[in-house]
């Protein structure tokens, strides 16, 4: 894993969960390993909870992740260890922990001129290249509050009820991916044709 890009995992389940609002150095680059370990000492083993709001390009979940009501975004940028990489009506608070952060020297701060990833990247063509993205990890012990016994499932594959095939399969997609289209009257159960047929059969 790098400092904005983790796997959570729980059984079969997998999924590449992208840190939103954050970008942090390369594993190469400096502090890239701090980064990393800083990330790794904050969700370790842990259960996580994911806040899913978009999919990526790259098939990633970009998502909000926190440890027992402690933002995980949020702490890598106070810590210094990423940058503020947001353009929503959360930028303010991220911009405001990394000026704290810059003024205090923490992590990559201490250093004179930190370059920006994207910056890094250009100057280091071949060791971009050489990954599958700038942001792939490898896998970490992580485990979710809601990525269990889901098999193979992935964020991005299924987008409508009638694409589900269980109960469950919707379930992942409206708690994991953050599909709210599936709960259409926000009673936390998805797709209810699916869902209620299949409760009354147990």
């Amino acid at each position: 894993m790098d400092g904005d890009t983790l796997y959570a995992q729980s059984g079969g389940f997998k999924a590449k969960i992208r840190l939103l609002n954050i970008d942090a150095p390369e594993k190469e680059q400096a502090y890239g390993k701090q980064s990393t370990e800083s990330l790794q000492s904050l969700i370790g083993g842990k259960v996580i909870q994911i806040e899913s709001k978009a999919t990526d390009q790259f098939g990633r979940t970009l998502a909000l992740v926190s440890v027992d009501g402690m933002s995980i975004n949020e702490e890598q940028v106070k810590r210094g260890m990423a940058w503020s990489y947001s353009r929503s009506h959360a930028a303010k608070i991220y911009n405001s922990l990394q000026r704290e952060a810059q003024v205090a020297r923490r992590g990559l701060w201490q250093q004179a001129n930190p370059q920006l990833p994207s910056q890094w990247r250009k100057a280091h063509p071949f060791e971009a290249k050489n990954n599958v993205h700038p942001h792939t990890t490898q896998s970490a012990p992580i485990q979710t509050e809601d990525a269990t016994k889901f098999g193979a499932l992935a964020c991005g594959k299924k987008y409508y009820c009638k694409q589900m095939v269980t109960c469950d399969e919707a379930h992942f997609y409206l708690t994991v991916c953050g599909l709210k289209r599936l709960d259409t009257n926000h009673d936390g159960v998805p797709c209810e044709s699916l869902c209620i047929k299949m409760g009354a059969l147990k």
